[in-house]
């Protein structure tokens, strides 16, 4: 088993996280990213054993607009302060994997600036994609480019170029040498060229042993994107529509559903998918959900159902924030490690995600296991996983109102929340109250 079969991440915006400016002054004034150090301890306690972290590299603003893939941001520090935070991480056996911002640049990545200076003349005019020196742009650079989503800060690279490729693959070299770094997750893998894919899939493969790849990706047949000349993993974003919507309609069939249309594409791809029910591009889910009860059986779901379960940060204590045009920042804000450091022990959300995490964490079978589903109305869901001799099963009620619940399950399990134990002799008969779920390992 890779480590990656049975990992639990937790998902850090680092420049909302430690409250740094949202503009780059390019000068260092404080080393920000030291501020995670202390929640290290905190991730570890809620059963997580990864962190994807990101951006971290230097940028103008989000930190999508890169303009020096070795180095730091400067608002978060210098290139020693991520080598103590990563070291730190692996000391706690935390892997991490870092944001790879490959498919677009910044206006001040120093390829753009000397196409801006030396136009026809420049060594980089093959850098870019659709580079037009008899057009105009919103920048009146007497240039026109192609921008990711028509964002002009965002330019498009033109990786049919060779060079272009080598450049990022080269990049890619150093994180690992020189952070050691263990694994990337592809921003807008969806629209990223799939010769650069598969050539960094070698290029990581021959680095490090099980490298991880992860892609953007939101719409699209997975299978081009997940295979074994491709990448490990992309981003479920059909689970995670299904995740609030499925409980918000009381309608636990599009859950069913969109997991069977995961399983049809093998179960070596589902278990692969990264799971997640919010992040820094979309509301959070204790904002999205109509009923806020909801919170315990979706999560239930996230750490039960096949693939990688995520949690993003400050999620855990169940925070809010909305998706607003031009306000990002909502979600991805600055948090005190002071605010939180008991939540484990008195943040009843909290204390739910790290028994669901330590769950997966003492069974790592989990991340390998097979599905079927048990049982299936408008408001219960119930199913199994199964590997070997091990095996779960989870249950989630979705409706205000108590449900009695019988299963075809023999066997002796424990309750993962209640610690109960019980001998099912062929009839599995429990009672799951209102808004509410379980998880019995046998």
């Amino acid at each position: 088993m890779k480590w990656y079969d049975s990992a639990v991440f937790y998902h850090i915006y680092p420049i909302g996280m430690t409250g740094a400016p949202r503009t780059n002054s390019f000068e260092i004034s404080e080393h920000r990213l030291n501020k995670l150090i202390p929640w290290i301890g905190h991730i570890k306690k809620l059963g997580c054993n990864a962190i994807y972290i990101g951006p971290l590299f230097e940028s103008v603003g989000h930190g999508y607009e890169t303009v020096d893939y070795k180095k730091l941001d400067s608002r978060l520090g210098d290139n020693e302060d991520l080598k103590a935070f990563i070291n730190t991480c692996h000391e706690n056996d935390i892997k991490v994997i870092v944001d790879g911002v490959f498919n677009h640049v910044g206006r001040e990545f120093f390829a753009f600036k000397d196409v801006k200076e030396k136009r026809e003349n420049s060594a980089y005019k093959e850098w870019f994609k659709n580079l037009h020196f008899d057009w105009n742009n919103d920048y009146n650079d007497g240039l026109y480019y192609d921008s990711w989503d028509g964002h002009g800060t965002l330019v498009n690279l033109n990786h049919q170029n060779p060079a272009v490729r080598e450049y990022m693959l080269d990049v890619v070299r150093f994180w690992i040498s020189e952070f050691n770094i263990d694994g990337i997750r592809l921003d807008a893998a969806d629209v990223l060229d799939f010769t650069f894919m598969s050539e960094l899939r070698s290029v990581t493969d021959s680095c490090k042993q099980d490298f991880w790849l992860m892609g953007e990706v939101i719409h699209g047949d997975y299978t081009r994107w997940v295979n074994e000349n491709m990448l490990q993993s992309v981003t479920n974003y059909w689970l995670h529509k299904a995740l609030y919507s499925g409980h918000n309609d009381h309608n636990y069939f599009e859950i069913a559903h969109t997991v069977k249309r995961c399983t049809d594409m093998g179960m070596h791809i589902a278990n692969a998918f990264y799971n997640f029910v919010d992040n820094h591009d979309v509301a959070r889910i204790y904002t999205k959900l109509n009923n806020k009860n909801h919170f315990a059986p979706v999560h239930v779901l996230l750490y039960t159902l096949p693939g990688k379960p995520s949690i993003y940060y400050g999620s855990e204590f169940a925070i809010e924030g909305d998706k607003k045009p031009y306000e990002d920042e909502i979600l991805r804000p600055e948090l005190n490690f002071e605010d939180y450091k008991t939540a484990t022990e008195s943040n009843a959300n909290t204390k739910l995600i790290a028994t669901l995490g330590n769950m997966r964490n003492s069974n790592p079978w989990v991340g390998e296991a097979g599905y079927r589903e048990l049982l299936l109305t408008n408001r219960q869901y119930a199913f199994l996983r199964e590997y070997g001799d091990k095996r779960l099963v989870a249950i989630v009620n979705n409706d205000d109102n108590d449900a009695d619940i019988h299963l075809n399950i023999s066997g002796e399990f424990t309750e993962i929340f209640s610690g109960e134990k019980r001998n099912f002799d062929g009839n599995m008969h429990v009672n799951i109250p209102g808004n509410s779920g379980q998880v019995w390992i046998g």
